[in-house]
C-alpha cells in the first residue's frame, strides 16, 4: 500500500458517457475527454463532449483536447475557442516538436486569461524546459508532460525522475499546476508521486487489459483512485 497523497490528484481519460459515468463513481478529480485512436491528444466529437458536460453537471472537473494539431498559431486559437464553446472546464493544447511555441503562446494569451488552458508538453520529443517561463507569462493554468507516441514506451522510459522532479519544481515556482501522463502504469505510481505533480494523469492502465483502445474496467479505476488517495 502506498503511502496516501492526496495532494496529488488523478486525471482519467474517457471517450464516452459511460466511461466518464464510471470515473465520476469513483470521484476522480478530472475527467479528461479524449480520443486515444486519432493521436496522443486527439479529440472527441464536440456533441459527444457536450453530452459528457451535462451529464457530469460540474461535479467534477471536465478537460478536453483539441487534436494534435500542427503549431499554427490561427489553428490553435480556433480549435481552443470551438472546445472551450462545448462547456469544458479546462482545454488542453499540445505543443508538438520544437517550432513556433512562442508564436502559438502569444496567440493564445487572451484566451489563456479568459479560461483555464494546459500546455501539453511529450517526453519522447525532447522537450524545451525552457519553455515553461513563456507558458507561465502567457498565463496559462498548466503543463502536463505527455507521450506522443504510445508505441516507444511510457513516460520513465524518455525522462528521469531527477529530470520530472526538475520539470514539476521549475514549473510550480512559476505557479503552474503540472500533471505527469504518458502510458502510465501502476508499477510507475510510487515513483512519480515522489515527483510530487499536480496530478497524475491515466487512460491504458485504467483499461481492460491495459490496452487504451479498449473500455475503462471500473475496478482498476477504483484501485488506482484508492491508491493516489
Amino acid at each position: 500500500m502506498l503511502k496516501s497523497l492526496p495532494r496529488i490528484k488523478m486525471l482519467a481519460s474517457v471517450t464516452s458517457v459511460d466511461e466518464a459515468l464510471i470515473t465520476l463513481d469513483a470521484g476522480i478529480d478530472m475527467i479528461d475527454l479524449k480520443n486515444p485512436s486519432t493521436g496522443a491528444l486527439g479529440a472527441l466529437n464536440h456533441a459527444l463532449i457536450k453530452d459528457i458536460v451535462a451529464m457530469v453537471n460540474h461535479r467534477t472537473t471536465v478537460s478536453a483536447t483539441i487534436g494534435d494539431l500542427p503549431m499554427q498559431p490561427s489553428l490553435l486559437v480556433d480549435a481552443t475557442k470551438t472546445m472551450l464553446e462545448t462547456g469544458v472546464d479546462i482545454v488542453k493544447i499540445g505543443f508538438f516538436g520544437r517550432l513556433n511555441h512562442d508564436k502559438c503562446l502569444d496567440a493564445l494569451k487572451l484566451q489563456a486569461s479568459q479560461t483555464k488552458l494546459i500546455a501539453v508538453l511529450f517526453a519522447d520529443e525532447q522537450p524545451d524546459f525552457t519553455l515553461l517561463a513563456n507558458i507561465a507569462e502567457a498565463g496559462f493554468y498548466g503543463v502536463m508532460l505527455d507521450t506522443a507516441n504510445k508505441s516507444k514506451g511510457h513516460l520513465l522510459s524518455h525522462l528521469t525522475v531527477s529530470r520530472l522532479m526538475e520539470f514539476v519544481s521549475n514549473a510550480t515556482l512559476l505557479g503552474l499546476k503540472t500533471g505527469l501522463a504518458g502510458s502510465v502504469q501502476v508499477g510507475h505510481i510510487k515513483d512519480l508521486c515522489d515527483v510530487e505533480p499536480s496530478f497524475l494523469g491515466f487512460r491504458g492502465a485504467l483499461c481492460v487489459q491495459n490496452q487504451q483502445a479498449l473500455s475503462l474496467d471500473a475496478t482498476k479505476v477504483q484501485n488506482i483512485k484508492k491508491m493516489l488517495h
